[in-house]
């Protein structure tokens, strides 16, 4: 690591002592910065395993479905009810602490026909399908959301440690030198005023 370099005399002294107050002061703001990221991070997790067992569930119910549907219909009626419109998903973007991060999403499924060929078990599978679909979607924005979050964390906990362990005591230990300076040059001053004076 390379020396901070300090201005001359008194004026040195004076520049460290704000140096130091300010990277104190930053880490005191980072730390505080780093609770509410923590707490915001738990929040998330708790959506994100919600949202997971959502899916999951959903998931399950659909490839039910879809079995009942194929033994009912046949690949051939799976093929029929299916259509190769894409469903549309709106994102909307929130910001927490300076990191910004999807709060939710609208899954707007592709439009079906009124009437799926092969009956029930098909419209059912469709219908779950679509049900997969969007907590697929909202377990996705809940992932996303933890881990951008959990990124500022992870570089803010880097930020502090680097305030915290280097760039404090390293002030810290350039501010006791220049003390230690200044006060040998006051006292060098004071032994030559008063070598002077007895002369």
């Amino acid at each position: 690591m390379t020396a901070i370099r300090v201005p001359p005399g008194r004026s040195g002294r004076s520049w460290l002592r704000r140096r130091l107050a300010g990277a104190e002061r930053a880490a005191e703001l980072l730390e505080q910065k780093l609770r509410a990221l923590h707490a915001e991070q738990r929040r998330l997790e708790a959506a994100a395993d919600r949202s997971g067992a959502e899916w999951t569930a959903r998931l399950t119910e659909a490839r039910t479905w879809m079995l009942r549907a194929a033994l009912v219909g046949g690949r051939r009626g799976i093929r029929l009810a299916g259509t190769a419109a894409e469903a549309e998903v709106t994102i909307s973007w929130t910001a927490t602490l300076g990191v910004r991060y999807p709060a939710a999403a609208t899954c707007t499924p592709p439009d079906s026909e009124s009437a799926l060929p092969g009956g029930t078990a098909i419209t059912r599978a469709a219908e779950e399908q679509r049900r997969a679909l969007d907590a697929a979607v909202q377990h996705a924005v809940a992932v996303t959301a933890l881990r951008r979050v959990s990124a500022e964390a992870d570089a803010t906990r880097q930020r502090v440690r680097v305030l915290r362990r280097h760039w404090v005591p390293r002030l810290r230990d350039a501010l006791a030198r220049t003390e230690l300076e200044l006060e040998e040059q006051e006292r060098a001053e004071g032994v030559r005023h008063r070598w002077a004076a007895s002369r």
